[in-house]
């Protein structure tokens, strides 16, 4: 036998190999992944995460964020190429390297802020996550339709969603705690931007973008690595709405994303989108103003290329709501052989949360379900905890060895496939913010690349909801937007100058008259005598 044939023979698993719950083969089941070999650890230890988080909950509710969604099932059909090059000189993540090969997905849309039966033409950033059933395990890529966030740094994501949420008093969304928190982080900027125009308001999920907003890795098969964003482009096209088109469409169906995803999958006219990447090398970029690892960021294009890499159809409803929609769990850590994360700060604090918030909500045993377990065999040692309906066993496995390492008929750890990218990390353990931050500059280019419908929309929208805001919220903002563009300071200036009603800012982000609402019930309602 030859020693090629002999390797493949060795890196072929086996019944009695050990994996994680995502199916994904655990290659050292002794060692956290430490700078050097004392430490410390770092926190994208993911086998450990998922180990130890179970093993936590052994002994014997609506999502925070993203509750509103639709979900359909479908395929990803690789090009076996990135741009005009052959993928595997980037990654050897399996999915991607046959040109045809077809790989099962599940994606779920949703919007971010607000509670499960919310409109969908409230103004917000739409989640896009995808599941893909890979035969390594399954791989999620989460994300947004928007390619930027508000922030950069993890730690600051309970604060933000807080101010984004209802008043803790009142329970209604106030813009002036939106903009409170908003102002007092000018990286949030350019997201403001966004979402304050039409592109915070998708007219469904069909015609919208997504991205993975994250900044991960590929690694080839030598274990060299590079960066990578991932785009989602919707063959449909885009579709965005103003304020007053969405509050028409609001007036006559709350549910009309989710009804528009499902009757067209159901009448065969199935959507798709196209991903492309962009790739750049694991360096700091010196050259560049900000740094290639911040969240609220563009990478440009004309640097960066987008490259197409396969093509993703949805051709499949959903047979129960709750059982696929409201139990899929994502998680930024699910990440299969040839996909690595990067220092991004916020992918790593998002790695440990996701699926911490999935056992804490669906339970410790939410990879047992059907619509997240993988497509493949899953062994591990994990046992026990709420809601286990069978033993990740392996056929002749020792019942009683529930450990690693064993010599009793135990499980065994899988050979690792490809030479393990191990990047060098040197350096203070510090807790300081990125050095080339560059907050409002992207901002502007966004402003400019706007058509004037888009950038009236945008100035209307803000000064609706700015001119309720506390006067030093308003100039930091107006500061803001000077610095990001001449015309967008002036106008955003001059429109909460000639603003004479301050009205209340409860009420959706955006909407103009929805300060108005309670005196108009009262006002429009019919008498009625009692019975």
């Amino acid at each position: 036998m030859s020693d090629d044939l002999s390797n493949n023979k060795l890196n072929e698993e086996q019944e009695d190999t050990l994996t994680n719950r995502q199916g994904h083969p655990v290659t050292n089941n002794q060692n956290l992944r430490t700078v050097g070999n004392r430490g410390p650890a770092v926190l994208e230890n993911y086998d450990f995460l998922e180990k130890i988080s179970h093993f936590d909950r052994e002994r014997i509710p609506e999502r925070v964020v993203h509750a509103r969604g639709a979900g359909a099932h479908g395929y990803f059909q690789a090009y076996g190429t990135v741009g005009d090059e052959p993928v595997s000189k980037y990654t050897r993540a399996k999915l991607f390297q046959e040109k045809g090969k077809q790989t099962p997905v599940f994606v779920r849309f949703s919007s971010v802020i607000h509670g499960g039966h919310s409109p969908e033409t409230l103004r917000d950033p739409r989640g896009f996550a995808v599941k893909f059933y890979t035969e390594d395990g399954n791989w999620d890529l989460v994300g947004n339709n928007l390619k930027i966030f508000f922030i950069r740094d993890a730690i600051k994501f309970p604060d933000m969603i807080h101010a984004f949420k209802p008043d803790p008093i009142t329970n209604i969304q106030d813009s002036e705690r939106f903009f409170d928190f908003c102002a007092s982080s000018p990286e949030s900027f350019h997201m403001v931007t966004f979402v304050y125009s039409p592109w915070g308001i998708p007219a469904n999920y069909r015609m919208m973008q997504g991205s993975g907003v994250n900044t991960y890795k590929w690694v080839n098969q030598k274990g060299v690595a590079v960066l990578v964003k991932y785009h989602w482009e919707p063959k449909q096209g885009i579709k965005n709405l103003t304020q007053q088109e969405a509050s028409e469409i609001q007036g006559t169906s709350f549910n009309h994303a989710t009804q528009d995803l499902y009757d067209a999958i159901k009448e065969g006219d199935y959507p798709e989108w196209e991903l492309l990447v962009q790739i750049m090398s694991d360096d700091e970029h010196s050259e560049l103003d900000f740094d290639p690892l911040d969240d609220t960021k563009l990478w440009p294009e004309d640097q960066f290329p987008w490259l197409p890499v396969g093509k993703m159809t949805l051709n499949k409803n959903p047979e129960d709501y709750f059982t696929e929609v409201e139990q899929v769990a994502f998680g930024t850590g699910v990440l299969v052989d040839g996909l690595d994360f990067s220092d991004d700060k916020m992918l790593q604090g998002r790695t440990f949360s996701y699926s911490d918030t999935q056992r804490h909500r669906v339970g410790a045993n939410y990879l047992q379900l059907p619509i997240n377990s993988p497509k493949k065999r899953v062994v591990t040692n994990q046992n026990g905890g709420q809601m286990q309906y069978k033993l990740d066993r392996a056929p002749g496995q020792n019942p009683h060895i529930n450990y690693e390492p064993s010599i009793l008929g135990g499980l065994k750890e899988a050979v690792q496939d490809g030479i393990e990218h191990t990047p060098y990390i040197e350096g203070n353990l510090v807790r300081e913010s990125i050095d080339r931050q560059s907050n409002t500059k992207q901002a502007g280019e966004t402003y400019r690349m706007f058509e004037e419908w888009e950038r009236a929309d945008l100035i209307s929208n803000l000064v609706s909801d700015l001119s309720s805001c506390d006067q030093r919220i308003q100039d930091k903002m107006i500061a803001l937007a000077e610095e990001a563009d001449e015309e967008y300071g002036r106008r955003l200036r001059e429109g909460l100058a000639q603003t004479s009603t301050k009205g209340s800012s409860q009420k959706p982000l955006g909407n103009r008259d929805g300060n108005k609402a309670p005196d108009e019930a009262v006002k429009k309602g019919h008498d009625a005598d009692p019975y």
